[in-house]
């Protein structure tokens, strides 16, 4: 049997993803994009267009391959189970029945009755899955699951579940699997990450600390961490561990505490920068890259000016820049003072320039430096990351997934360029 995943959303996704190919290939299936016996679509439910772009998705694989069994998983499965059930999908599973996926497809195989099976519990088990190599030059180990934030604009804490994590053995096993095929930097994951452990007697900097003992294991990075998790027992290890990677992603979503109010976000303003003045003591020239979500209900042109002035003052390496999206079944959705499309695409560009500009004065700091590259693409140019999340590009054929020590000599845009100094 020939099977191809689909993978819409986040890192979590994508690492789920990665699990349930290794458990199909396990069962002697194959992989096959161009003519497959089972396409899995692992869904997304982030914004109304999530949805709209995952049900679009299923749509085009049961018309592109009608005789094949179609698989749809994940948030959006969990959202809006009836409307996929309607169009005739084989198998819906939510996000806690992924990895029953492989044998959810032997008993369809067995009667070929259709198979719908969502467990929409808040409280859930923590679904163990595992993977041994990745095909990215970093490899995502998911560590948490679930969500207790309810910010008001997000409906994930609903299709996810409350926070649960995964044993730290677990994780140490895995991540010592995943250096032994050869990556150098882990990327710890999840739906809200830096709750790691609240469900166990240890928290992420204790895992951190473990996942350091691990040979060859070069780079710890956190995909995303609140800051309100950023405690001094954290702070302490991010000064002195090197393992952990020179960047933070530390979502702000709103610039204004009037805003972060209306959001349900569990800071102010003074709380927050105060937490980053701590970091940059922490860590030297350490990346801070943000989310911001612009024109929530409410946000005037004068707050919305007040988020500019934030940011800048900050000073983060770069902003994912959000419009507003209007989530039906969250409170956001009911709140008044709405933002036009209009002014919400023009608060996104204005705020994207910022971030260009921020970014790139990041970048020149790092001009005619010694500075150590994780090659992602090889080639006559090879392409790299650092453990800042620099762009780098290097006029030499380097080895994928090795790191090597380059000298920049220029910037064009955002992206450094650099010759190798040594191997």
């Amino acid at each position: 049997m020939k099977f191809y995943i689909y993978t819409l959303g986040c890192k979590v996704n994508s690492y789920e993803s990665m699990a349930i190919e290794e458990a199909l290939l396990n069962y002697g299936y194959q992989i096959d994009d161009k003519n497959p016996d089972i396409v899995i679509v692992n869904t997304c439910s982030v914004t109304n267009a999530a949805d709209a772009k995952s049900l679009k998705m299923v749509r085009h694989f049961k018309k592109l391959h009608p005789d094949a069994i179609l698989v749809v998983c994940g948030c959006s499965s969990e959202n809006k189970e009836s409307e996929y059930h309607d169009i005739g999908i084989d198998i819906v599973v939510g996000n806690n029945e992924k990895s029953e996926i492989p044998n959810l497809i032997e008993e369809y195989l067995s009667n070929h009755k259709d198979i719908v099976k969502v467990d929409k519990k808040r409280h859930r088990p923590f679904m163990d899955m595992q993977v041994k190599n990745f095909d990215h030059t970093r490899a995502f180990i998911k560590i948490q699951d679930g969500c207790d934030n309810f910010c008001t604009y997000c409906i994930i804490p609903y299709l996810r579940g409350s926070i649960r994590s995964k044993k730290m053995e677990d994780v140490v096993t895995e991540a010592t699997n995943l250096v032994n095929s050869g990556h150098k930097e882990i990327v710890l994951t999840g739906i809200h990450t830096g709750s790691y452990g609240n469900d166990l007697p240890y928290d992420l900097t204790d895992l951190i600390k473990e996942l350091s003992k691990i040979d060859g294991l070069e780079g710890i990075r956190i995909s995303s961490i609140e800051v309100t998790e950023l405690n001094d027992k954290f702070l302490e290890e991010l000064k002195t561990n090197k393992k952990i990677v020179n960047h933070l992603h530390i979502p702000l979503q709103a610039g204004s505490n009037e805003i972060l109010k209306a959001m349900n976000r569990k800071y102010d303003l003074d709380k927050y920068e105060e937490i980053i003045k701590k970091v940059r003591e922490a860590r030297k020239g350490i990346a801070i890259t943000t989310d911001v979500i612009v024109g929530f209900p409410g946000e005037t042109e004068e707050l919305f000016n007040t988020t500019i002035e934030t940011c800048k003052r900050i000073n983060y390496a770069k902003i994912h820049v959000f419009p507003f999206s209007e989530r039906k079944g969250t409170i956001a959705a009911t709140l008044p003072n709405k933002v036009s499309c209009m002014e919400k695409k023009e608060r996104a560009r204005r705020l994207i320039e910022v971030s260009d500009e921020l970014e790139h004065e990041y970048y020149k700091k790092f001009l005619d430096k010694d500075i150590s590259l994780l090659v992602e693409t090889s080639g006559d140019i090879s392409v790299g990351t650092t453990s800042n999340y620099l762009k780098v590009k290097v006029d030499a054929k380097l080895n994928r997934g090795e790191v090597y020590t380059v000298h920049t000599y220029k910037l064009v845009g955002n992206i450094l360029l650099a010759h190798v100094i040594n191997n």
